[in-house]
C-alpha cells in the first residue's frame, strides 16, 4: 500500500481565496487578452495561453511563471519551430525535434516555461513557416497575460514578478527581512538549488523564505511555555483619547517610550500611538502649509495652542492584539518586521499589558541563555 502514495495528491489543499484568485484571475486575464488581440487586428488565443494563464495567475511565485519565462518561453519556442519546420518541410520528425529544441533553448537562456513546448508543437504541427503572423500573437498575447496578470496579483495582494535578491525590500533597502537573515547569501541559496536540481520549482527569494520561517519556527519552540503574560508590562502609562499632542511628546521624552497607548473608561483599549505617528502628522502639516519638518513639529505639540490636537486624532486603531496567554512564539511574526513595535494585551476590551519588541528580545535572550546553561 506504502508504494500507492506516490500517486496520491502531492500538492496541499487550497485555500478558498486561492481558488477565487486563480479561475478569477485566468478567466479574466484571457478575456482581457483575447479581446486586446482581435481588437489589434493580430488573431485571438491559442491553446497554449490556457496553460500560461494557470502558472501566472496560479502560482504566480513559481520561477516558471515569471514574465522573461512566459515571454520568452514562448516567443523562442515559436521562433525554433518556426526555423526546424523552414529547415525541415514535410518532415514527420521535425515536429518532435522542434518541441525537444525548444526545451534545449528555453533552459539554456534560462526561460523554461511549460507551455512553450506546446507553442512549439502548435506551431510545427500547422507546418506553416509564416513568421509574422505566427510570433507577433505569439509574443503580443504572451506579453498581455503578464501584463494582466502583474495588476491582477498586485489587486488581490500578492507579489508578482517575485522579488528577486537584489532588489529593494520592504523598507526600500536591499537587506532582507529579518526572517530572511539566515546567515546564507542569495549566492549560496542558489547553489543549493542548483545542486538539489531544484532551480526550476523555487526562487531565491522563496527559499530564503522558507528557510527563515522555519527559523522562526524554531525560536519559537525554543520559546513553549512562554506566554504574552510573563514578558508583558503590566504598570501601563497611558492617555486618553482628548489627551494633546504636547502631554504625548511629554511622555515620549521623559520616559524612554517608543508606544503609548490610547485607553477609555474602564482600561478599554481605543489605540496606540507610536513617536512615529507624531511624525507622520508633522510632515502631513509641513507639506499643507509649505512649512519646514522642525517648525511644523514644533507646532503639533505647542501646549498653548488655542486647538491643540488631540491623541485620537493620530492613534492607531487597527495594530494586533493578543491575550495574556498568547505564546510568545505567536507573538514574534507580529513584531519580526515592519508589523508593529508593540502588540497591546487585552482581556475582553480591556488593556491588561503591552509587549515591545524591547519585551521580546529580552525574552529570547534570557530563555537562550537558560538552553545554553542546561546543555
Amino acid at each position: 500500500m506504502a508504494g500507492w502514495r506516490g500517486f496520491a495528491p502531492a500538492m496541499g489543499g487550497p485555500k478558498a481565496v486561492d481558488l477565487v484568485r486563480a479561475g478569477i484571475g485566468a478567466g479574466l486575464g484571457l478575456l482581457l487578452a483575447g479581446l486586446a488581440l482581435q481588437g489589434l487586428g493580430i488573431g485571438w488565443l491559442i491553446a497554449p495561453f490556457g496553460a500560461s494563464a494557470v502558472l501566472v495567475y496560479a502560482v504566480p511565485n513559481s520561477p516558471l511563471a515569471q514574465p522573461w519565462s512566459v515571454v520568452m518561453g514562448n516567443a523562442l519556442s515559436a521562433l525554433v519551430a518556426l526555423a526546424v519546420i523552414t529547415a525541415l518541410p514535410h518532415a514527420d520528425w521535425a515536429v518532435p525535434l522542434a518541441v525537444g529544441l525548444a526545451i534545449a533553448t528555453m533552459l539554456a537562456t534560462r526561460a523554461l516555461h511549460p507551455p512553450g513546448g506546446a507553442v512549439a508543437l502548435l506551431v510545427a504541427l500547422a507546418g506553416k513557416a509564416d513568421w509574422l503572423h505566427v510570433l507577433v500573437p505569439v509574443i503580443a498575447g504572451s506579453c498581455l497575460l503578464v501584463g494582466i496578470g502583474i495588476l491582477w496579483n498586485h489587486a488581490v495582494g500578492r507579489v508578482y514578478p517575485f522579488r528577486q535578491p537584489s532588489q529593494p525590500g520592504t523598507h526600500g533597502t536591499t537587506d532582507p527581512t529579518p526572517e530572511a537573515r539566515i546567515g546564507l547569501d542569495p549566492a549560496e541559496l542558489a547553489t543549493i538549488l542548483e545542486d538539489f536540481r531544484q532551480s526550476s520549482n523555487v526562487g531565491v527569494a522563496d527559499l530564503a523564505r522558507l528557510v527563515g520561517a522555519a527559523e522562526q519556527a524554531a525560536a519559537a519552540r525554543r520559546m513553549e511555555g512562554f506566554t504574552a503574560a510573563d514578558i508583558m508590562s503590566r504598570d501601563l502609562v497611558t492617555v486618553g483619547p482628548d489627551a494633546a499632542l504636547s502631554q504625548v511628546a511629554d511622555i515620549f521624552r521623559k520616559r524612554g517610550f517608543t508606544s503609548l497607548p490610547v485607553v477609555g473608561d474602564g482600561d478599554r483599549l481605543l489605540g496606540l500611538i507610536f513617536q512615529i505617528d507624531l511624525i507622520r502628522r508633522a510632515r502631513e502639516d509641513a507639506f499643507r502649509q509649505h512649512h519646514s519638518l522642525i517648525r511644523a513639529l514644533a507646532h503639533l505639540i505647542d501646549s498653548h495652542r488655542k486647538r491643540p490636537p488631540k491623541a485620537a486624532e493620530i492613534m492607531e486603531t487597527d495594530t494586533p492584539r493578543i491575550a495574556p496567554d498568547t505564546p510568545v512564539g505567536a507573538i514574534m511574526p507580529l513584531l519580526s518586521d515592519g508589523g508593529a513595535e508593540a502588540v497591546a494585551v487585552v482581556e475582553g476590551p480591556r488593556m491588561v499589558g503591552i509587549v515591545t519588541r524591547t519585551d521580546l528580545v529580552s525574552a529570547l535572550a534570557q530563555r537562550l541563555a537558560l538552553v545554553q546553561m542546561a546543555s
